[in-house]
């Protein structure tokens, strides 16, 4: 499982011009699983998520989760995360789970950080969708389940 953490000011997305997911400060996820992850990846990944100290104390300094600052999730399906491109100039995506079992794991995980007591938006699962947000920082990390 793959992820992309962008620490956001605010954020929001949409499908067809109608927002379907829409936050002010918290996290921005993208989301990507790849056909071996479990429900272990999930876990690991919903934890180290709610507890990663990326927002600031009162003396300014990255020592507060999200929990602790707040802030909610907008977290969005990203197949291309595992886009493979060393090869030609097309990118194969053999490495990203089929949709079934991706959207399985993939509402799992929101509802993991749910029962962690974090407020989650998504987007639509397997749709074309226009994400907008404002980077604070920016900050913008990538957490690998693997590694």
């Amino acid at each position: 499982m793959r992820v992309v953490v962008q620490r956001s000011k605010q954020a929001s997305v949409t499908v067809g011009g109608e927002t379907v997911g829409e936050i002010e400060s918290g996290l921005v996820l993208l989301v990507g699983i790849t056909h071996d992850d479990t429900e272990r990846d999930i876990r690991w990944m919903a934890d180290k998520i709610a507890g990663l100290r990326i927002f600031e104390d009162g003396d300014g300094k990255m020592n507060l989760s999200i929990r602790e600052a707040g802030g909610a999730v907008l977290s969005v399906s990203q197949f291309t995360l595992y886009g493979d491109c060393r090869k030609g100039r097309r990118p194969s995506f053999i490495a990203a789970a089929r949709p079934e079992y991706a959207q399985k794991l993939y509402d799992e995980f929101n509802a993991q950080l749910r029962s962690a007591g974090l407020t989650v938006e998504t987007g639509r699962f397997g749709a074309m969708m226009d994400v907008s947000l404002v980077n604070w920082g920016p900050i913008t990390l990538i957490v690998d389940s693997k590694e």
